[in-house]
């Protein structure tokens, strides 16, 4: 029987990563750094920070890896008009993948109105430019109720993805509310995970569940190990051992 890592393709494992490059930090040489590498590796996207929208523009030209930024970084508590201003600049820079964190304490206080209408502003304004949204929960700060309820007002309000965290909380992605963001959308909608994703068998875990995207910076050591094993010739299965044999009766020695 064919086992899940056996139909998987280096394409299909590539195009479910988000190279992400948003460390405070870094600096315009691992910047570049970063971008080159997505691309030799041939991912879905880079996630940069604002500033590095149009260098990351720049040093993908001519690649099939999208330029994706963060909108409401990492708190989610800026305010609809303040998104939206984001995201129209983002895009004019050449982003086209946006990963917006949504209204944490909007969300908590049951305000889904409020949550609903600001996503579905920034859906408008990214769909216009065909971008796509990822809409980020934060889910170190839920309960699961409030998880499901987020994952909901995000497919209402017409974005492309459920993400699962910025990396920037205490935790990160988990199997148990992966499984959980995937039954609370229908197949319309992604589901991302991030933080947390750091070696190729966690990424092919996630991906057996349903998670079609994952946010990452350990992309070139998952990659280079997934290559490694396709290129490894298959277990031969172990032989019998030979029974001994027999003594001969009656052989003088």
């Amino acid at each position: 029987m064919t086992s899940f890592f056996d139909r998987l393709s280096y394409t299909d494992v590539a195009k479910a990563i988000d190279h992400s490059l948003l460390k405070p930090q870094l600096d315009d040489p691992s910047i570049e750094a970063g971008c080159k590498l997505a691309a030799r590796y041939d991912v879905a996207s880079v996630c940069v920070r604002p500033r590095d929208v149009e260098r990351a523009r720049d040093l993908l030209s001519g690649s099939s890896v999208a330029v994706g930024t963060v909108i409401g970084f990492p708190h989610g508590s800026s305010r609809t008009e303040t998104k939206v201003f984001e995201s129209r600049l983002a895009l004019h820079n050449g982003a086209r993948e946006l990963d917006m964190v949504i209204d944490i304490g909007a969300l908590i206080s049951g305000n889904d109105r409020y949550v609903q209408e600001q996503i579905a502003a920034v859906v408008e304004v990214a769909h216009a430019e065909s971008a796509l949204v990822k809409v980020i929960l934060e889910n170190a700060y839920l309960t699961d109720e409030q998880k499901v309820r987020g994952c909901q007002l995000v497919e209402a309000a017409g974005a492309d993805f459920v993400k699962t965290s910025t990396g920037f909380a205490p935790t990160g992605a988990t199997i148990e509310d992966l499984r959980l963001m995937r039954r609370s959308v229908s197949s319309k909608i992604g589901v991302k995970a991030a933080h947390g994703i750091r070696t190729l068998d966690a990424l092919l875990e996630v991906l057996e569940i349903g998670v079609t995207r994952v946010g990452a910076t350990a992309t070139a050591a998952m990659l280079d190990e997934f290559k490694a094993r396709k290129a490894a010739p298959p277990a031969q299965p172990l032989r019998p051992a030979s029974p001994a044999t027999s003594p001969q009766v009656g052989r003088s020695e």
